[in-house]
């Protein structure tokens, strides 16, 4: 599992859903990526390439050798509804639901948004369809969430503290399902 590289919006607004631009250091993040992929897999190739449909990940799909990658909405990242592309700041002055999921959004959803069990099921769903296939390797690109989701399914790390297992942007992430 492969997390796409930095995006080109300013710290501290809120985005899941929304196809955001890269960052300006695409290139060079990309490059790294690219370079860690072709040393993992000593030569051998995958034998398919799955992409959230987003372009921050599908757009590292491309530069890393897999232009085409079957694209699955599963893989996008978690859905923030109201308060996508807002400051966090703003939100916490209109929507004081807000507060409640910074107490616990381990369950609750972004207003009329995804919680992190929904996030969680779809991508299960996605993974547990992987499994029926015949394939050997497999690279998926995607999101920060969805990599959680790919570590916790995998056994790499319990759901409790999850979010500690954060793969940095362009970083990959090794699962055996």
């Amino acid at each position: 599992m492969i997390r796409h590289t930095s995006v080109g919006v300013p710290k501290g607004i809120c985005y899941g859903w929304t196809d955001v631009p890269t960052a300006a250091t695409f290139e060079q993040e990309a490059a790294v990526t690219k370079k860690n992929l072709e040393e993992m897999l000593h030569g051998k190739t995958f034998d398919m390439v799955y992409s959230s449909p987003l372009s921050r990940a599908s757009k590292l799909a491309a530069f890393c050798g897999y232009p085409y990658p079957k694209l699955d909405s599963r893989l996008k990242e978690m859905f923030m509804g109201d308060w996508e592309m807002r400051s966090y700041d703003e939100i916490a002055k209109t929507d004081p639901h807000i507060l409640k999921w910074y107490d616990d959004f381990m369950h609750l959803a972004a207003t009329n948004g995804e919680s992190f069990p929904q996030l969680f099921e779809r991508v299960a769903e996605f993974l547990d369809e992987l499994k029926k296939q015949p394939y050997e390797r497999v690279a998926i690109f995607a999101h920060g969430g969805v990599l959680i989701c790919g570590g916790v399914y995998a056994g790499l790390f319990p759901l409790k503290n999850c979010f500690s297992h954060h793969v940095e942007y362009g970083g990959i992430q090794i699962c055996h399902i």
